[in-house]
């Protein structure tokens, strides 16, 4: 599929989706999001795909969140239109709540992250941030929620004091108190942010796919449950995987002291 308002590009198996709109600072209206949404469908479906990036196009804006100004200006028709093609309904392209994304995916945060640019940071495994980033939800300023997982991630991630501030108060939260507060993992060099993306990305596919893709599944799952529960709770990925190869050429390729070829099957 040819993109509009998106960039993909795929490196063996590294899939790099870039929002394309830095005239309007990134911001995601629900064409963007129909994009992004096929985008990391393709991703998923891809058995060579391993792991993805996504990050913004530019130096000042990872996204600006919704675009208000075609909310203002699409006729009625349009909007009803335009949602009604997305699975998720949700401006981010679904990847903060399409629970069938089972690969690691890793934001590249490039500049600031507001509103549904936060909760699409957010939606992703790893968070690297530029040493400019800016992340806020200032939805209540434009008479919005955070509705696509800002609200019910923050107070998971975060104490509920602080979340709440946050929430409250629209407070812009720069990279660094990102990593301090815990969400970012990295803050690093504009010059340096797609290349410690790739290096964090390499580090993953080290390890087998399927591996990967089961201890995701049973972190985001495990969460939902008792612990209890999640000890005694066999996860589908987890079982796939211990019918691959992969789970034999591990111990194998340790045994013979070569690193392991894995397949993903």
């Amino acid at each position: 599929m040819e993109y509009k308002y998106i960039i993909v590009e795929k490196k063996e198996h590294l899939t790099i989706v870039k929002i394309n709109r830095p005239e309007v600072r990134n911001a995601i209206n629900p064409h963007v999001s129909i994009e992004i949404e096929d985008a990391f469908n393709e991703f998923e479906n891809d058995s060579n795909a391993w792991i993805a990036i996504v990050t913004g196009v530019g130096e000042k804006a990872f996204s600006a969140g919704f675009d208000l100004k075609w909310g203002a200006t699409a006729s009625p028709e349009e909007q009803r239109e335009a949602f009604g093609k997305l699975k998720y309904k949700a401006v981010t392209g679904g990847l903060t709540f399409n629970p069938n994304i089972t690969k690691p995916v890793i934001a590249a945060v490039n500049g600031f992250a507001f509103g549904g640019g936060f909760e699409l940071a957010l939606g992703c495994d790893i968070i690297i941030a530029a040493e400019h980033a800016i992340f806020s939800l200032p939805e209540p300023l434009v008479g919005r929620v955070p509705t696509e997982g800002g609200v019910h991630r923050l107070v998971r991630y975060l104490p509920y004091h602080t979340a709440m501030e946050i929430l409250f108060t629209y407070k812009r939260i720069s990279a660094q108190e990102g990593m301090e507060l815990g969400f970012v993992n990295k803050v690093v060099p504009l010059d340096q942010l797609m290349a410690e993306a790739e290096k964090i990305a390499d580090t993953i596919m080290g390890g087998s796919p399927l591996a990967v893709r089961a201890i995701k599944q049973m972190a985001n799952d495990g969460l939902e449950m008792t612990l209890r529960k999640a000890f005694n709770t066999t996860f589908p990925l987890y079982r796939t995987f211990t019918q691959s190869q992969d789970f034999i050429e591990g111990p194998r390729a340790f045994s013979e002291k070569r690193k392991p070829k894995w397949k993903g099957t």
